[in-house]
């Protein structure tokens, strides 16, 4: 699944780094990030919340308590309301792209606007077909087929990236709206063979007030609040990124959560699209203990990863964005304003990192309340956090806003479990952390010297970037490792013996 995951997000970034060389962050970019944007924030905060937080673990209760023939018979009602519910927003998002626009960014220069309202009109039919797509994905993972949905993304940038070398030269950005789309489609295609080798025929239905509908529509509404927050925080973010260097903060906060992405989501979003299904059925059959034990798992080896992660990428964040987008047009302003926004997200990687995995113990006891106030709050802040920081430093602040706003949805998830008897992390747990704090920050000084004394390779061009940020990471991976056996992480000593074993 981390494999699969990974190629597709690889070519994510080859695909962004085609685009950066060939549009910068100049005025097409910008426009077209907030039109791309627009559709995939409305999707995930309306329907991505209902496909994966409600859907899934009421589909996975059907499957235990009622059979497979009872599932897929509400699995096409679902399906069926979300094609019309999608395709209803998409005529409407066509229609009136502009305060559409108006609402998601605030560009002061006329053409800017007007291309992003153009390719709003073109883009919005993304909200479709990823409805479409994502709930095929649900069911396929409901029944732990991972392989298609993990493919996904790969269809996609492939499509993409092909346009970049066939016909952007002559469609320019328009046409690179419409290879999106035609990505978008195809990512629904390839999930209909794995359908039919399952024995999942899926029949068009509306039945609404069957039991499935009334506990999926029940739950909506609390956790769409709850998985709004990261979309709506970019979404802010941008706004905010719109009013900087004549609109280049949208361009340089979009790179910079794309490779962001790349780095944390190939893991976390791995190990959550895995765990979640089996939450959902260690609930539905009443395997409280089960259910403890994996999620406390989960959570520490979570933890156990994303930390070095996350002061790794602090160290090497400059290095790393010129390498990938760095050429072409891409200049050595966009490299810094991009640097500055990655540096500063990255402080928040272990608070999206645990929101992912906390969120789903709550989505798969079918409880919206808390990640509903999680939710609200953090958004909240984040906005709060925006208005303050950004006109001191200017995109840093952005980045560190989305930070901060992550780890307190993180924070807001845990202290519920941590007063109740089923508590995530215990005393020795909670030791374990701050050692895994502790060998991480050792670890991101370390590599932040090194760094500092390979600085004459980067003269080098490209390879010297690459060998650079090679030398680091691998420096970094050892030492982290050693400084977590040093300080006797319950974990590290896990993989050491898993490392053995397999010897």
């Amino acid at each position: 699944m981390m494999v699969l995951t990974l190629i597709g997000k690889v070519l994510g970034l080859y695909r962004d780094r085609l685009l950066a060389i060939h549009y910068d962050t100049g005025p097409a970019a910008n426009a077209f990030f907030t039109a791309s944007r627009i559709p995939r924030v409305f999707f995930d905060a309306v329907f991505a919340s209902a496909i994966a937080a409600c859907f899934i673990p009421v589909f996975s209760e059907y499957l235990e308590k009622k059979g497979k023939r009872e599932a897929l018979r509400f699995a096409g009602s679902f399906l069926t309301v979300v094609a019309l519910l999608t395709g209803a927003l998409t005529l409407v998002g066509m229609a009136f792209p502009g305060p559409f626009v108006a609402l998601f960014a605030d560009y002061a220069d006329p053409y800017t606007r007007a291309l992003a309202i153009s390719l709003t009109r073109v883009m919005f039919p993304t909200v479709l077909f990823s409805g479409i797509a994502f709930s095929l994905v649900g069911v396929l993972q409901a029944q732990d087929h991972f392989t298609a949905p993990a493919l996904m993304s790969t269809v996609s940038n492939l499509v993409i990236i092909a346009y970049f070398f066939i016909l952007d030269r002559e469609l320019g950005i328009y046409g690179l709206a419409g290879a999106y789309l035609l990505g978008w489609f195809l990512q629904g295609v390839i999930l209909l063979p794995p359908l039919k080798n399952l024995n999942s025929p899926l029949r068009p239905g509306l039945e609404l007030r069957s039991e499935g509908m009334k506990k999926v529509l029940l739950l909506m509404g609390p956790v769409m609040v709850s998985t709004w927050v990261q979309p709506i925080t970019l979404a802010i973010n941008s706004r905010f990124g719109s009013r900087m260097y004549e609109g280049a903060g949208v361009a340089a906060l979009e790179y910079a959560s794309n490779l962001y992405l790349v780095i944390a989501g190939v893991f976390v979003l791995s190990v959550t699209n895995v765990i979640f299904p089996k939450l959902s059925r260690l609930t539905a059959g009443g395997r409280e203990e089960d259910f403890l034990s994996t999620i406390r798992q989960t959570v520490r080896y979570t933890m156990f990863f994303i930390l070095p992660m996350s002061a790794g990428l602090m160290t090497v964040a400059r290095p790393l964005i010129s390498l990938i987008y760095g050429g072409g047009s891409f200049d050595g302003f966009s490299v810094w304003i991009t640097y500055l926004a990655l540096s500063w997200m990255s402080l928040g990687m272990a608070g999206y990192a645990l929101q992912n995995v906390l969120s789903r113990v709550y989505f798969a006891r079918q409880r919206g309340r808390e990640p509903l106030v999680a939710g609200a709050v953090s958004i909240a802040a984040n906005i709060a956090l925006c208005a303050l920081l950004a006109e001191r430093l200017e995109v840093a602040g952005l980045a560190l806003a989305s930070a901060l706003s992550s780890t307190i949805y993180a924070l807001l998830l845990l202290l519920p479990l941590q007063r109740g008897r089923d508590k995530v992390l215990d005393r020795a747990a909670l030791l374990d952390l701050g050692k895994m704090v502790l060998a991480a920050a050792g670890m991101g000084l370390c590599v932040q010297l090194l760094a500092g004394r390979l600085s004459i390779l980067l003269h080098g061009g490209k390879l010297g970037e690459l060998v650079t940020l090679g030398l680091c990471a691998l420096t970094g991976a050892a030492l982290y490792f050693l400084l977590a056996l040093v300080l006797r992480v319950e974990e590290a000593g896990a993989v050491l013996a898993l490392v053995k074993k397999k010897q």
